[in-house]
């Protein structure tokens, strides 16, 4: 079977000017032709429908991981915003990618070897076009359902007060001043966040700011491997003395600008009164 056709646009009675948003204006910064290169070992099946073509899927895929998203929210997203659409390649009125779409075409990334490939040629150009002074790097992980839970390769985790959710973990290692997603690192959901963190790790990371999760030698050991300084955030029930706070606060002070960039990444976890420890 060929690859879908997407794009065109159907007549229809005019609407308003749209407005351009910032995937508008990243979007033309990426070389997408030498991206989908690339994709071109990936072919669609001999039966069944037509498969979506690799470079929407893989563009699908990078807003999953900048907005947090999980496959169903993914699928979502798409159906709904036309910013999201645009920078897939997909028109306003045309089917989009249901969420096992985007569980097939992962596998299918990772059996050819693709996927960290794919998305170090995406963040490099995107490095490339940013002048910016590293001062620190973001480290948070996110819960992504599996769409089965036949999914031999997802695990269960339960967090406390949560639902148990079967699915993998993604690492996510942004620059701290920019928000740029620099390192992935995507593993079966039980993994522990201190042992999987430094996969998600920039080269030369600077100062390194993470949640408790990601206490322990391991995940130090390997920030200082790389020359960075590890900062460690906790929830207010981890320290109940008064002292502790006040000597806290200048500390929270000086990586509020961090935080602000983190907000969405952090609440969409409740991170909440989060106090640094630096």
């Amino acid at each position: 079977m060929a690859h879908r056709s997407i794009g065109q646009e159907r007549f229809g009675f005019a609407t308003r000017e749209r407005a351009n948003s910032s995937l508008d204006t990243l979007a033309p910064l990426v070389d997408w032709s030498a991206v989908a290169v690339l994709l071109e070992p990936l072919h669609p099946a001999a039966k069944g429908e037509p498969a979506w073509p690799p470079l929407a899927m893989l563009k699908a895929l990078l807003l999953s991981i900048w907005y947090v998203l999980s496959d169903v929210k993914l699928a979502e997203a798409l159906d709904d915003r036309a910013s999201l659409r645009r920078f897939c390649g997909f028109a306003a009125n045309e089917a989009t990618p249901e969420r096992t779409a985007f569980v097939r075409f992962r596998r299918l990334l990772i059996a050819h070897k693709l996927d960290r490939a794919l998305f170090e040629a995406v963040t490099r150009q995107l490095k490339s076009r940013a002048v910016t002074v590293k001062t620190g790097t973001l480290v948070d992980a996110t819960i992504i359902a599996s769409a089965s839970e036949d999914d031999d390769e997802a695990r269960w985790v339960k967090h406390k007060g949560k639902r148990a959710v079967h699915g993998f973990k993604a690492h996510v290692g942004t620059d701290a001043d920019t928000a740029l997603v620099e390192e992935l690192s995507v593993t079966p959901a039980n993994i522990n966040d201190g042992k999987a963190g430094p996969d998600a790790l920039p080269e030369d990371p600077g100062e390194v700011f993470a949640d408790s999760a990601y206490r322990g030698n391991h995940f130090r050991d390997a920030v200082q491997a790389k020359g960075g300084i590890p900062s460690y955030g906790y929830d207010r029930g981890y320290r109940s003395n008064e002292r502790y706070y006040r000597g806290n606060d200048h500390r929270y002070e000086r990586r509020d600008r961090y935080e602000r960039r983190y907000q969405k990444r952090r609440m969409h976890h409740h991170h909440r009164g989060r106090h640094w420890r630096g």
